[in-house]
């Protein structure tokens, strides 16, 4: 298995087999996702710097526009789109074997996992896994402590409020929070200006 064989099986949502080979090749890309997170995370970086580190990690460019402030961890790194604008604040975790795909002008807060991995139910099966993306629109803003859950997409112009965990997908331009999050309420046309 190559790395787009690899990124084929888990964008087509199939099961990975615990021990069958495509866990097995994630865990060559894990170990190579630990090492440049270790480097990002290691020492001071200039901001172009940290961007080149993090196109490594992701395996494609990032817009010049994009912010990290580290720590960042991922144990993938292969299955993550950034779009223009984007900045990802201190301590988040992207677990995106399912697919991470970031919209332009989001704002992700300190500490805010993003995962992407369910395990299978049956206890006989456990370390298989199911993959499901996150869709996360444009000018969306999650805060700090906020977990969203595989499978969700949140529309454009939402905000998470900090601590939620969502689990299911958020309306564009509203405001949701809580344990599991649900809608607060709508933004008004002046908030949206």
């Amino acid at each position: 298995m190559d790395l787009e064989a690899f990124l084929e099986h888990l964008n087509s949502g199939k099961l990975v087999q615990g021990g069958g080979e495509a866990h097995q090749f994630m865990h060559g890309v894990s170990q190579e996702a630990l090492r440049i997170t270790a480097e990002i995370n290691g020492s001071y970086h200039e901001p172009a710097e940290l961007r080149a580190l993090f196109s490594q990690l992701i395996g494609q460019p990032v817009d010049e526009s994009f912010g990290l402030f580290p720590p960042f961890y991922t144990d993938c790194g292969k299955n993550i789109h950034i779009g223009k604008n984007v900045f990802v604040n201190m301590g988040c975790k992207f677990q995106d074997q399912g697919g991470i795909f970031i919209g332009d002008g989001t704002l992700i807060g300190h500490n805010v996992v993003l995962a992407t991995l369910n395990h299978a139910r049956s206890p006989k099966d456990r370390s298989s896994m199911i993959p499901a993306p996150i869709h996360i629109g444009k000018n969306v803003w999650i805060g700090s402590n906020a977990t969203v859950l595989p499978g969700v997409t949140i529309g454009d112009g939402a905000i998470v409020a900090a601590g939620a965990v969502v689990t299911k997908d958020v309306p564009e331009n509203t405001i949701v929070g809580g344990v599991p999050a649900m809608v607060i309420r709508q933004l008004s046309e002046e908030e949206m200006q």
